[in-house]
């Protein structure tokens, strides 16, 4: 099975390449299925519209995380479809679902699972270490899923927090990749219990920003002037992601590879 995942969509320029890439980079990769955050499509939040591009461009999931509350309109959109992902671990009266189930071509099932991290951030969340441990139990203990492998799109600041929950999942999940920091890290890697890693699949978003925003804005804050409504700059976009390689049969990853285009890249030629 391949699963093909990419970093946060930021502003109209993430919104162009992915309708504009995807569905070549899916074919290239033969990918089974594609995991989208979209967190940032509209710089901080996405409004519905804008997740319903990322769908119809080739995503089977999308995932959210700390701005999901920033745009309110989003809420009706996360009641309606069950694709689009809030953190797992969020306070449990919130609207949304923070996993789903998906049935691979092979009649397996893949549970893909968002939550964010605790460290270094603001946002009121319950450990995700205790809540994975908790779905991981409900679903072994249930017939229908108890086979089921699983995939987590881990939305955290610290690589400290992302490589821990990495390695203490081990052997029992997919693949895990980090999202938030909107910089692609070069570790990808298959850990010792079969479990693939990335420490942050990157942005996908305008090449020529500060992590997805106007240079100058991001500058002009760190110079402690006073602050601005962040924007993103109308430039040229890159798509980074990953792509894990599993064996449906044991659940391990075989294999993760970095995946990094450019606006101005040609396509790919052919399936690997």
């Amino acid at each position: 099975m391949i699963l093909l995942a990419f970093g946060d969509v930021c502003g109209e320029a993430g919104l162009r390449i992915v309708s504009a890439k995807l569905r070549t980079l899916k074919k290239h990769y033969g990918a089974d299925v594609c995991v989208i955050n979209g967190e940032n499509a509209d710089v901080l939040g996405v409004k519905p519209e804008q997740a319903q591009q990322i769908f119809e461009a080739g995503a089977d999931v999308v995932t959210l995380g700390n701005h999901v509350w920033n745009r309110p309109q989003i809420i009706k959109e996360m009641k309606a479809n069950k694709y689009l992902l809030r953190p797992l671990n969020l306070a449990p009266q919130t609207p949304g679902e923070g996993f789903v189930r998906l049935q691979l071509s092979s009649g397996r099932w893949l549970t893909v699972v968002c939550l964010v991290g605790r460290l270094f951030c603001e946002w009121n969340a319950d450990s995700p270490f205790h809540v994975m441990e908790r779905l991981l139990k409900t679903f072994k203990d249930e017939p229908e899923s108890k086979d089921d492998l699983f995939a987590v799109d881990f939305h955290a600041e610290a690589t400290s927090e992302k490589a821990a929950f990495a390695h203490c999942f081990d052997g029992r999940v997919s693949a895990v990749f980090g999202t938030h920091t909107h910089v692609q890290t070069s570790d990808e890697r298959v850990l010792p219990g079969g479990t693939g890693f990335i420490t942050d699949l990157g942005m996908t978003g305008p090449r020529h920003s500060i992590l997805g925003v106007k240079v100058e804005q991001s500058v002009s804050n760190f110079m402690g002037n006073v602050p601005v409504r962040y924007e993103p700059p109308v430039t040229e976009a890159v798509i980074e992601g990953a792509v894990f390689t599993i064996d449906e049969a044991t659940g391990k990853c075989t294999g993760v590879e970095r995946v990094r285009v450019e606006e101005s890249s040609p396509a790919p030629a052919s399936a690997p």
